[in-house]
């Protein structure tokens, strides 16, 4: 019998979770994920193309089942992460595109379909850019980015269908599910002392976060992005002015069914580690994700602790990111069991004191003591990866995780 996943996760946060449960047998994994980077090479993707998400998370776990021992797969991943040198002119697209519908040189070993596929998809974003050459600089652009574009234009211009005709075309046998209907909306923050963090990639910059006036205290989601004047003008005003600004300018999303259906059908739901305020709390501010998760049927709803802080979450511990959590999704006392477990690092060696080490979300004694913290119940294991600091060992957290849905399961079947 299958057991259904469904996690909530950025791009590579949770990514070795995730390969952990896709090669564990009888495991059928969705994962749910926002298109609201708009940093860098993304962001000027998105404003090439008015209307359109970012795509970098969807196209960063099109990659989770690639085998680098294999050669048509290690093609597929080069055309997700091949990134386009400066200088690139749209005719140096074209000769990239057409090496991959040939399959030649580093696109030698895509398999026939995947070239043809992912060749007519980067076909469209050439002809917009051909007929639009002004505004977009192809350098250091993923070509994977290009092809999620393409599809995009492909497709009438939309996002979730595109989401899916990639993971067709790179052969994903993850079920990858846009938060929401597609609409377009960009993620701003707050921080205490009123700065504004105008993007997706202000949020996740490094900055000490250890000051308390540099939390971030507030996520939005607006209709345009902020220009420089509008930038000025909120962090000029009160930080209460400011916030009452931007949530008149909040944009209007609605929940992906489809995304909703993976929630309440779950067996275990997980909220992955990564990037807390950039990638994991927007998805809870979708509409209709926490009643589709208070009456999920799934036995656990696991909040996964980073073995790591990240640059938009020092300062802050791990249970107060579990309070994050709820509280982005309507529920800060945790009174509809939107959270269950707590599943955090420590190592076999760990003494007295452990989890207190520099750069690790903090656990309080008092937490660990108890093994609850805000009705849930909290719990330890060995979980980080020796070989890569930082990062869950993809295997081991996915047994614990699995293991606790179990033990779940059991329990309320008594």
């Amino acid at each position: 019998m299958s057991v259904a996943v469904t996690m909530f996760n950025g791009g590579r946060g949770a990514a070795s979770i995730a390969r952990g449960m896709l090669v564990t047998p009888g495991v059928d994994l969705s994962l749910v994920v926002n298109g609201y980077d708009n940093g860098h090479s993304t962001g000027a993707l998105r404003r090439y193309l008015p209307g359109m998400l970012g795509p970098s998370d969807f196209r960063k776990n099109l990659l989770l089942h690639l085998d680098p021992a294999d050669p048509a797969q290690v093609a597929l991943a080069t055309v997700l992460e091949h990134r386009l040198p400066a200088g690139t002119t749209p005719a140096g697209l074209t000769e990239v595109i057409e090496a991959v519908a040939a399959r030649r040189g580093r696109f030698a070993a895509l398999p026939e379909e995947a070239s043809a596929l992912v060749a007519a998809h980067l076909r469209a974003f050439a002809r917009r850019l051909a007929a639009a050459p002004q505004g977009f600089d192809l350098a250091d652009c993923a070509l994977g980015n290009l092809v999620f574009a393409g599809a995009y234009l492909r497709l009438g211009r939309d996002f979730n269908a595109a989401v899916d005709a990639c993971a067709r075309a790179f052969g994903s046998p993850v079920r990858l599910l846009n938060v929401t209907n597609g609409e377009n909306a960009f993620l701003v923050a707050l921080r205490r002392d009123g700065t504004l963090l105008a993007d997706e990639a202000d949020i996740v910059a490094p900055r000490d976060q250890r000051r308390p006036q540099a939390t971030i205290t507030d996520l939005f989601l607006l209709r345009e992005p902020v220009g420089g004047r509008r930038r000025a003008e909120l962090e000029a005003s009160p930080p209460e002015w400011a916030r009452d600004d931007l949530l008149e300018d909040r944009a209007e999303v609605t929940p992906n069914p489809r995304a909703l259906e993976a929630i309440r059908n779950a067996d275990l739901i997980v909220y992955g580690p990564g990037t807390p305020h950039s990638s994991l709390l927007p998805s809870y501010l979708t509409p209709g994700v926490a009643d589709a998760v208070a009456r999920s049927r799934a036995a656990a709803k696991v909040f996964v602790v980073n073995t790591r802080d990240d640059h938009d979450s020092r300062g802050l511990s791990a249970p107060d990111l579990v309070d994050r959590t709820l509280a982005y999704l309507g529920d800060p006392g945790n009174r509809r069991r939107l959270v269950t477990h707590v599943l955090s690092h420590q190592g076999p060696d760990a003494a007295a004191g452990a989890e207190v080490t520099p750069g690790v979300p903090t656990v309080p004694h008092g937490v660990l003591g108890r093994g609850e913290w805000a009705g849930a119940r909290w719990l330890t294991a060995d979980l980080e990866d020796p070989g890569h600091p930082g990062a869950h060992h993809g295997r081991r957290t996915a047994e614990a995780l699995l293991a606790i849905r179990h033990e779940a399961a059991l329990a309320g079947a008594r």
